[in-house]
This record gives C-alpha cells, structure tokens and sequence, in this order.
C-alpha cells in the first residue's frame, strides 16, 4: 500500500501557474492587500479545495503568534467527570473561536510534563489543567511560558488561578443526613491524600463527624488513588477485616464507586451491602442500581465555563480570580427518582 502524499504549498503554487509567494498570499488571507486579482485568487482557492489542501496551522501560528487552539490536561477520558468536563468544554471553545486539543496524564507527572510539553510545541495560546502533581514548581513554569488555569484541582498557597467544585460543604451534608439516620459508623474511600479534592471531601467526611458526635475510629478513613482497581481494593479490605460491610460507606469518586460495587456484585452481596452508600460524582446509571446511592454531582458545565473564562481574560491581559463553583446533591435515598437539593 502507497504512502499518502501530503502536498504543500509549492504544490499548490505549481498546479494553480502562480509563484509560491502568490499562493502563499491569497491561501493566509493577504491577497486584497497585495492587490492579487480576483481571477488569481479564485485559481489558487479552487486549486487547493480540488486537492483537500489546508495551509500549515503551525505555520501560521508562528507567523501571527496566536493558533487559535488551547489545551485541556485532564487525567483520565475514561472517568465521567473528567469526560463531561472536556464534552462540557469543547462547544464552549468552539463558540469563543478556539479548537480545544485534549491530552491525558494517566495521574502521572511525567506523562502529563510530556502532553504540555506537546501541546506548547503545537502552539496552544493557553492551558487548562487538572494537575496530578502537589508540586507547584512545574505548573509556575508552564505559567511563565503561556497563560494558564487549573481546573477541578488546585495548588494551595500558589499564585496559580484554579477553578474548582465546593467539595467540603458539599461531602458534610450528604454525610450527615445519614449519620442522623441512625448510623453509628461510617467509612471513607478516598484517592491520592495530597490532592485538594481528596483533602475536601476527608475534610467533609469529618466535618459530619464532628457535629453527629461521633469520634473517627481506625480504620473508618482508607486511601489508595481514584482508580477502579482501588475501589474495589479497599471494599475488599474493608469486608475482610470487618466480617460485614459498614452502616454508612462513602466513595471519594465514581470510580472508586465502581470498584466496591463490582467486589459487591461479584459475591452477591446486595443484600447485605451498606445501609446507605454515598459517592463523590454521579452518573444516570446509578438510577438503575438496587441500591439506593446518594449522590454528589460536580456541574460539569459551570466549570468549563468559567475555568474558560479565567483562561480567556489572561489571555486578554487580565489577572484571573479563583472560584469555587457549588456541587448539586441527588438523593436517591429520599425519592423513587431522580432529584436535586
């Protein structure tokens, strides 16, 4: 099989009968400044839709300084909050004028330096990041090099602007309605501790601790990362040394969710599963579940919009101000349906 053959713009000036120069004008929008005849520049135009040809987006970019693109850094497209945000993300760019290019860091720093790196290298006029990293250092410097705004997870006691959902309160209520249920105890699945989002929601955890007066045991708080795998992991874990599943059990995410649902599941024991189940993030499916999840919905299209709108007043030259967007609790528990509160 042939290898497909990319044409350039000297292709385009040969096949249209124009100098290279010509072609190169009218195809960046500069021939009525260079006063290109009107029959010159349809040749040129007709000449490189006949071949598909598009001039060089790099190219172009290092002529004008802006590409018109930005970058979104999130870890993982197979977890729902980090797909909705970017789903959430990518019509707003579009509408604003930008195309929105998206890489993943797997919660690995490295990986994540080297999809910045790629995206500075294909000449993104800004950044949005949900960091993997505690470390500020690496962010500070991407900042020097081009605007940036953190997204979903933030960087304390940095100048790094960030957009984030109100975890803490958010954790606290959820926590507490079961809590005056008449629960005598609660566990916590969490992922990497040095996150701002698992320091909220423990935060939240043992706020509602605090005021049902019910002091932390051992063993209540247990952390891995926001992976599946950990999930059920910990669910495990927790079964084994309990002999019983415990009254009240929250997940720090979906994912985590998942995972204890799946050990659950696959020893069927729905039926002796936790009283209440609470998570951190929600999805429609868990409409569908036999038990009955309470749940934390982040709004998926505020942070876009307004992580976006930090990104676009920095990229206009002004200083963008951090912001806390509220979450949304679904109580399942309460209600047959789906609702909101």
């Amino acid at each position: 099989m042939s290898k497909p053959t990319r044409l350039t713009i000297d292709d385009i000036a040969r096949l249209a009968g124009v100098s290279r120069t010509t072609a190169s004008m009218v195809l960046n929008g500069r021939a009525e400044q260079y006063r290109i005849s009107a029959a010159t520049q349809e040749r040129v135009l007709a000449t490189a839709r006949d071949n598909n040809f598009q001039p060089s987006h790099s190219a172009r970019a290092l002529r004008s300084g802006c590409s018109n693109t930005l970058g979104l850094v999130v870890p993982e497209l197979t977890n729902f909050a980090h797909a909705s945000l970017a789903q959430a993300m990518e019509p707003l760019c579009h509408q604003a004028g930008y195309q929105l290019l998206v890489v993943t860091s797997n919660d690995e720093p490295e990986q994540e330096a080297a999809g910045i790196e790629h995206l500075i290298a294909r000449q993104v006029d800004g950044l949005m990041v949900v960091p993997c990293s505690p470390e500020p250092e690496a962010y500070i410097k991407w900042r020097s090099r081009l605007p940036l705004i953190l997204v979903d997870r933030r960087l304390d006691g940095t100048p790094l602007p960030y957009v984030v959902t109100d975890a803490e309160s958010a954790v606290t209520s959820l926590l507490l309605d079961a809590l005056n249920s008449g629960a005598s105890e609660a566990y916590y699945f969490g992922g990497q501790p040095y996150l701002s989002p698992s320091i909220d929601r423990l935060n939240g955890f043992r706020a509602a601790l605090t005021q049902a007066g019910l002091p932390e045991q051992p063993g209540w708080v247990r952390a891995r990362d926001y992976r599946r795998s950990s999930g059920y992991a910990l669910m495990q874990e927790c079964f084994r040394d309990l002999g019983r599943y415990p009254q009240v059990l929250f997940t720090g995410s979906i994912t985590l969710l998942e995972g204890a649902l799946a050990f659950i599941s696959e020893h069927r024991h729905f039926d002796v599963a936790p009283k209440r189940v609470l998570t951190f993030d929600d999805h429609y499916l868990l409409d569908c579940l036999p038990l009955k999840i309470d749940a934390i919905g982040q709004d998926s299209a505020a942070l876009a919009s307004a992580s976006l709108a930090g990104l676009l007043g920095l990229l206009q030259g002004r200083a963008a101000a951090s912001c806390t967007v509220p979450a949304v609790l679904h109580w399942r528990s309460r209600q047959n349906t789906r609702g909101g509160d």
